[in-house]
C-alpha cells in the first residue's frame, strides 16, 4: 500500500436556502454545513461536507467537535487510498456522528479518485447513463405558495417532484400540485406525521392521483405501525427515518418497499453501498436522500447514482443562488449528468478555484 503525507481542514458555513423549507417537523431558513478538506503532499485536495441533522442528534457544534478526532486518524493513516481502513478507525473513535464521518470518507474519496485521475463512479465501474434522474422538493407552505413552485421547477425542467406533506390540507395541495403538473412524477413524504390509518385511507386518493409512493408515512419509533401501513396502503411505501444504517435493512425488509439511504445518517460512501447491497438482497428498491447540503456533498451523492432506482439529491438545489461555495455535477432539469463535467473525483469544485481557471 502506497503511503502519502496529509494535511487536513475544516471550516463551518451557513448556507441560505432560495426559501424557507418547511416539513412536518418544522422550518429551515438556512443550512449549516461543515466543509472538511483533505491534502496530500503535492498540493491535491479532496472535499467534502457534513450536513447535521438534528432529528438525529448531530448538529455542526457536534461536527466540529468531533473533526479533531476524526482527522487526526486520517493523518496517522496517511493514505487516501486505504478507505476502509480509516473509516474504520473512525467509527472506533467516534461511533456517532454520521455526518461528520460522512464529510471525511467524501474527501477521501474525492482525493483518491482525483489522485488516479478518474470520477469516483469509474473507479466503482459504475455506467453513468443507469443515473434516474433526481426529484425536486416542494416544502410545506400554503396551498397557492405550493401551486407557485410547482410551476416554477416544471418550467425549470423538473419532472419529478417530492411533496412535503402532513399538513390538514394534504389533498387540497396534492390536487393544487397535479394540477400545475399533471404530465410529473409525483412522490409524497409525510416525515412520520401520519398514523397508518392515515396511510392506508390517503394512499387510496394519492394513488387516484397518480402519486408514485409515500416516503416515511408513520414514525420509526413504530416499527409496527409501519408495517400496517405497508401491509395495507395501495402505494409503495418507502422508508427513511426507519432505515438509518445498514443494521436497519433486514428491520425493514417486510415494512417498505424502498430503502431510503442518505449520506448523512449513515456515515460514509462505503457504508452506503453496502447499504444498497442489502437491500437488494432483501428485495428492496433503491433510493439515496440528502439533507440541505452543498454541493461538496451533494456530488459525492450523484457518483452513487447509477446504482439506485430512485435519486433524491436536490439538497443544492434548494439553496439561494450562488450561497454554495462549490460547483456540483450539472442536474439539468432533475438529470444527473455525470458525463457533463470533465473533472476527476467528486465533481465538486470550488467557485473560486473556478473563476480563477
Amino acid at each position: 500500500m502506497s503511503s502519502a503525507s496529509l494535511s487536513t481542514s475544516f471550516e463551518r458555513v451557513s448556507l441560505p436556502l432560495e426559501h424557507d423549507f418547511t416539513i412536518s417537523r418544522g422550518t429551515t431558513v438556512a443550512a449549516e454545513n461543515v466543509i472538511v478538506r483533505v491534502e496530500d503532499e503535492g498540493g491535491m485536495t479532496g472535499v467534502g461536507a457534513a450536513a447535521p441533522s438534528a432529528h438525529y442528534g448531530e448538529t455542526a457544534d457536534t461536527v466540529v467537535a468531533v473533526l479533531p478526532d476524526l482527522l487526526a486518524e486520517v493523518e496517522t493513516v496517511g493514505d487516501p487510498h486505504a478507505l476502509a481502513a480509516i473509516e474504520e478507525r473512525m467509527e472506533a473513535v467516534v461511533a456517532d456522528n454520521p455526518a461528520a464521518r460522512s464529510a471525511v470518507s467524501i474527501a477521501l474519496h474525492d482525493l483518491a479518485a482525483k489522485r488516479l485521475g478518474v470520477p469516483l463512479y469509474r473507479l466503482w465501474g459504475l455506467d453513468p447513463a443507469d443515473a434516474p434522474d433526481t426529484s425536486y422538493t416542494i416544502g410545506i407552505d400554503e396551498t397557492d405558495v405550493m401551486r407557485e413552485k410547482t410551476r416554477e421547477a416544471v418550467e425549470a425542467g423538473y419532472s419529478t417532484l417530492k411533496l412535503k406533506l402532513g399538513t390538514d390540507r394534504d389533498r387540497e395541495v396534492v390536487e393544487a400540485v397535479r394540477e400545475e403538473a399533471p404530465e410529473a412524477t409525483l412522490r409524497v413524504d409525510a416525515n412520520e406525521a401520519w398514523t397508518a390509518r392515515e396511510t392506508a385511507r390517503k394512499s387510496e386518493w394519492l394513488a387516484d392521483l397518480g402519486v408514485e409512493f409515500i416516503e416515511q408515512p408513520l414514525p420509526a419509533e413504530n416499527p409496527a405501525g409501519l408495517k400496517d401501513a405497508y401491509e395495507r396502503s395501495v402505494l409503495p411505501i418507502a422508508a427513511d427515518e426507519s432505515c438509518v444504517t445498514l443494521a436497519d435493512i433486514p428491520r425493514i425488509a417486510d415494512r417498505c418497499d424502498v430503502a431510503n439511504l442518505k449520506l448523512m445518517k449513515c456515515g460514509g460512501l462505503l457504508e452506503a453501498k453496502r447499504m444498497v447491497h442489502a437491500a437488494r438482497a432483501h428485495g428492496l428498491e433503491v433510493m439515496l436522500g440528502c439533507m440541505v447540503e452543498s454541493n461538496a456533498a451533494i456530488a459525492a451523492g450523484c457518483q452513487l447514482a447509477p446504482l439506485l432506482d430512485y435519486a433524491d439529491l436536490d439538497g443544492s438545489l434548494l439553496l439561494a443562488e450562488d450561497a454554495d461555495p462549490f460547483e456540483g455535477v450539472p442536474m439539468p432539469g432533475g438529470e444527473i449528468d455525470l458525463e457533463g463535467i470533465d473533472r476527476a473525483g467528486t465533481g465538486a469544485v470550488e467557485r473560486a478555484s473556478e473563476a480563477s481557471e
